[in-house]
């Protein structure tokens, strides 16, 4: 394989919604995204199977939460954490400024990474029609 550098510029977009999640770039290992959050925005209970996810806060606040909506952290402008492949998880905004996040994740090339949902897809997620996932009960 061939390497080659990828260069990027990210911009804040306009949008209609509650969320909108922006590729920055990609490889074949990893994947830059930049979700932006307004209230109601939040997302459900779900892991995912082969991805390490890292979540940096650029503007905004947000919350994490696990299993039984247990708070992982708030975190604000140059805060995060990491979530582990296999890891249950759901975070909202939590302040009135709309959260943008920088999302930089990771494949485990041996795994097929599938979006995991323990919990029903929230309304704004049903619409987009783009959270297809594999629901456990």
């Amino acid at each position: 394989m061939e390497k080659e550098t990828k260069v990027f510029r990210y911009q804040s977009p306009e949008f209609e919604g509650v969320k909108k999640s922006t590729l920055v770039c990609s490889s074949d290992l990893m994947r830059v995204m930049v979700q932006e959050v307004r209230e109601g925005g939040e997302n459900n209970l779900h892991s995912h199977t082969g991805e390490d996810a890292f979540w940096f806060v650029i503007k905004g606040v947000v919350k994490f939460y696990g299993e039984g909506d247990k708070v992982l952290g708030e975190f604000g402008q140059n805060e995060g954490i990491l979530i582990p492949r296999g890891f249950n998880y759901w975070f909202e905004s939590a302040s009135d400024e709309p959260l943008e996040i920088l999302r930089v994740s990771a494949r485990d090339q041996s795994i097929q990474n599938k979006r995991v949902s323990y919990a029903p897809l929230k309304a704004w997620q049903v619409e987009a029609g783009s959270f297809e996932s594999q629901a456990k009960n």
